[in-house]
């Protein structure tokens, strides 16, 4: 029994022993296979690890200068539009005036009160006109869509399309629209005249024959 278990043991000895020379002929052969590269390969290899840094870096600088970009465009919209609404509620002001000028007499105009406000009047138009305000010119222009609004369309004895009347003046801010001027527009048919005005003119008419 035991030069069984001897003859056995030497067996699975050799089994293992045989097991380890070919584990070792195979890590030998993938020593052999992992040689290190040549220069000129080395060399390849870190001239594609430098140009896809290059690109990486190149890609996120165009990134933050897109980002930069986008961010001062931002803050530039913003402010223009918050100059805007100041530009506007200005305007306002300068239309009061106005509005009120057409409502005074000439005497009234003439007194020394009314000619302080008046200068007040010009130093507001002259901040504008300094910011880059300007007004649209609308009386007895031809109505043009983008610079104008019709509220109306009213007889009249000017020719179709031709504006009669500025409801509330427009404004331009270094050239953009910010406000259209709202009108009364032409439609160009005459005003009927009323019977009593042409009963005069028949009887001026007939005055002057004789």
């Amino acid at each position: 029994m035991s030069k069984k278990k001897d003859k056995k043991v030497a067996a699975e000895e050799a089994k293992e022993l045989e097991k380890n020379a070919t584990e070792e002929k195979v890590e030998e052969t993938e020593v052999v296979e992992k040689t290190p590269p040549t220069p000129e390969e080395r060399i390849a290899e870190l001239e594609g690890e430098v140009k896809l840094w290059q690109d990486r870096y190149l890609r996120n600088m165009a990134e933050f200068d897109n980002f930069r970009r986008r961010s001062l465009k931002e803050k530039s919209d913003w402010i223009k539009t918050a100059s805007e609404g100041i530009v506007l509620t200005i305007c306002d002001v300068v239309d009061n005036f106005e509005r009120a000028w057409s409502q005074a007499s000439k005497e009234e105009v003439e007194q020394p009160f009314i000619k302080g406000v008046k200068q007040i009047e010009q130093q507001l138009v002259s901040i504008l006109d300094r910011e880059g305000v300007k007004k649209i010119n609308s009386l007895n222009e031809e109505f043009n869509p983008t610079e104008h609004e019709a509220l109306a369309h009213i007889p009249s004895d000017m020719d179709e399309n031709i504006i009669t009347a500025v409801i509330q003046n427009g404004y331009r801010l270094n050239g953009k629209i910010i406000r259209p001027a709202r009108v009364a527009v032409s439609n160009g048919v005459k005003p009927e005249m009323p019977a009593e005005n042409k009963e005069n003119i028949e009887i001026e008419i007939k005055e002057t024959e004789d």
